[in-house]
């Protein structure tokens, strides 16, 4: 077992050195995007977020040619009524058609919107994403000098309540560690791939080509699954690091943070068998080796930096919080407990979001 703990802590550690050095970041570039653009917000009960999410959405600079679509699923918290006062030829509120059977809410929404979206770059946005002014037409000015098809700008991740302190910079760190980002940049395997739906930008003929959110009507890991579908496709993305142009905080509460986190885990390693596998790992790379550092064995406590140095690395080029760099075990022991919570509650069929059942 101490053998492979550290193989695990090994490879993090490269992958963590290779990718603060060489992951690529949006940056600034004042280029104008001369291509039109439609950026797709699906809103359900979301009257804390609707006004700044729009505010950011209207004051995109850089834009030559540019559309705002929001699709207020069924909001009951005056969602709908705060987009009724909205009076901008830019913008489209587009009222939502009941749920089809199969479909989940989300991706039904992203659908229904792309479906109304001829511009050539769609840009799906989640409603407590904040732009900064240029953030799309820096975003799709990096797309077009790669040479790509997608895009997935990771936004900062904020976080206020203790346990998204210790939760959320796992978020980051996760893909920061397990895979080097540049040499998989091309590769046209789907089990590559990294996408975060926070904010996800594509060309509208390769979305379509790949089967939009028709396709994964059913996944509730929407983006992972996108950027999966569209590798299949032929088409050529990668996540990038997006904390210079985008903000995000998910949960605001310690309640909100454990309901998001339990409907989508049990989904995000491929299932049961992938999540077992995957506590297994995360185990034995993070917890394990604290455990034999508290037992005198010198090796768990170079292992245990080792994590915090990678932590640190990740935070440094994500500008997520260190608060829970030293305290990398825990936040590991809690993120598998979600996992664990997350199957738990599939295979009870107790699972729900938003008031819909999963």
């Amino acid at each position: 077992m101490d053998q492979l703990s550290q193989a695990l802590i090994s490879l993090i550690l490269i992958f963590s050195l290779f990718n603060f050095f060489t992951a690529r970041s949006v940056k600034s570039n004042r280029t104008p995007v001369s291509e039109s653009v439609a950026l797709l917000i699906p809103m359900r009960n979301e009257i804390e977020n609707a006004e700044g999410v729009l505010s950011a959405a209207f004051a995109q600079v850089q834009l030559d040619n540019f559309k705002i679509r929001v699709l207020d699923d069924e909001s009951s918290d005056g969602t709908a009524e705060v987009l009724k006062i909205v009076k901008d030829y830019r913008f489209e509120s587009i009222p939502a058609t009941p749920l089809p059977e199969g479909w989940l809410g989300k991706n039904y929404a992203l659908q229904q919107l792309a479906n109304r979206s001829s511009e050539e770059f769609l840009v799906f946005l989640d409603a407590d994403v904040r732009l900064e002014k240029s953030a799309i037409a820096d975003a799709i000015a990096l797309l077009k000098k790669e040479g790509w098809d997608y895009i997935s700008p990771y936004p900062r991740q904020i976080a206020s309540t203790p346990i998204a302190k210790l939760v959320q910079p796992l978020l980051q760190w996760s893909w920061f560690a397990s895979l080097p980002l540049r040499l998989i940049e091309r590769s046209k395997s789907p089990r590559t791939v990294v996408a975060n739906g926070q904010l996800f930008i594509v060309r509208n003929s390769n979305y379509q080509r790949a089967g939009g959110h028709q396709a994964i009507k059913g996944e509730v890991i929407d983006d992972m699954e996108l950027a999966r579908l569209l590798r299949k496709s032929g088409a050529i993305g990668s996540v990038v690091d997006g904390s210079k142009i985008a903000s995000c905080e998910m949960y605001k509460d310690s309640d909100s943070l454990i309901a998001g986190y339990s409907k989508s885990q049990w989904r995000a390693f491929g299932g049961t068998p992938g999540a077992l596998v995957a506590i297994s790992i995360l185990f034995f790379s993070s917890i394990y080796p604290a455990i034999s550092a508290i037992q005198g064995e010198s090796w768990g406590l170079y292992g245990y930096l080792a994590l915090i140095i990678s932590r640190l690395l990740a935070a440094a080029r994500t500008k997520s919080t260190i608060f829970s760099a030293p305290l990398h075990p825990l936040a590991i022991a809690i993120w598998i407990g979600l996992i664990i919570r997350s199957i738990f509650l599939k295979r009870m069929g107790r699972l729900e979001w938003r008031g819909r059942a999963i």
